[in-house]
């Protein structure tokens, strides 16, 4: 559990009321410039930043340090959840969270609970408003949420359905498979590639930008970083090839049968997963 965070130095407006400092992050321009708008209405709030993506999230909280996150949950990649999740795993401070979302079918009552508000988009004004007046009111308080917030990702971890879904980029056109289709992915000059088997058999770009990100977003269960350029889904591991120096090399079941290294950082997990 991360520690308290520490008392925040606001930017007085006036003698009774301080501004309070907050970040915009969501994969959506259009989201991101209505919601800027609608806080820009606010006496107390000054926008420091925006971001586009849960990456984009961790790095600005840690630079700017702010009073409060309107994050949304649903992005490409790292989501919202995952942002929380890698902010407690750092031990970061955690500053007060809004979530926003398009959907309200899960977990609504947890936002409740355990979340400073949640916001359902469209946006509305007033409901903007008022959650930036539960924020001050916990701010004011100075108490810390991350007992609240860990609490909130454990029920919504529990609660979420898995993404079955890898969204691709090929010809042009943009492809939804299914995670299980995934044989692997590779990263080379910042752009990912992803491999899919079956009938769906093709090659194409994932939008994640890192492979860090793309693993965030995939079942733990199936798939593997088995190099430092390489994740693979463990079920269309075709063949273990021993390789130079007691190290391995992967072969897929891709139609090129394409053969991946193992780190030598990750060769005690391959025997592990098969019991070399």
């Amino acid at each position: 559990m991360i520690d308290a965070a520490p008392a925040r130095s606001y930017t007085s407006n006036s003698p009774n009321q301080m501004s309070i400092s907050t970040l915009i992050v969501d994969d959506e321009q259009l989201a991101r410039d209505e919601l800027a708008f609608l806080l820009k209405g606010l006496d107390d709030v000054e926008v420091v930043a925006q971001g586009k993506n849960g990456v984009e999230a961790i790095s600005l909280i840690r630079e700017h340090n702010p009073d409060l996150v309107f994050l949304d949950v649903q992005m490409p990649g790292l989501d919202g959840f995952g942002v929380i999740k890698k902010l407690l795993d750092r031990k970061l401070p955690l500053p007060k969270i809004v979530f926003a979302t398009a959907f309200d079918q899960y977990a609504v009552k947890a936002f409740e609970v355990n979340a400073v508000d949640y916001l359902l988009k469209p946006f509305d004004k007033k409901r903007v408003a008022q959650s930036v007046q539960k924020a001050r009111a916990k701010l004011d308080s100075a108490t810390s949420s991350s007992d609240k917030l860990d609490s909130l990702i454990s029920m919504l971890e529990s609660q979420k359905p898995q993404a079955s879904k890898v969204l691709l980029k090929a010809a042009g056109r943009l492809f939804l498979v299914n995670q299980k289709d995934v044989c692997f992915a590779s990263i080379e000059d910042g752009t990912i590639s992803v491999v899919t088997t079956g009938i769906a058999g093709m090659e194409g770009q994932s939008n994640c930008r890192t492979l860090e990100e793309l693993l965030d977003s995939l079942d733990p269960n199936l798939f593997w970083r088995a190099h430092r350029s390489y994740l693979v889904n463990i079920n269309r591991i075709k063949e273990v090839v021993p390789w130079f120096k007691s190290s391995y090399q992967l072969r897929m079941d891709d139609k090129k049968q394409t053969e991946i290294p193992v780190s030598r950082a990750q060769t005690k997990r391959l025997r592990e997963l098969f019991g070399l």
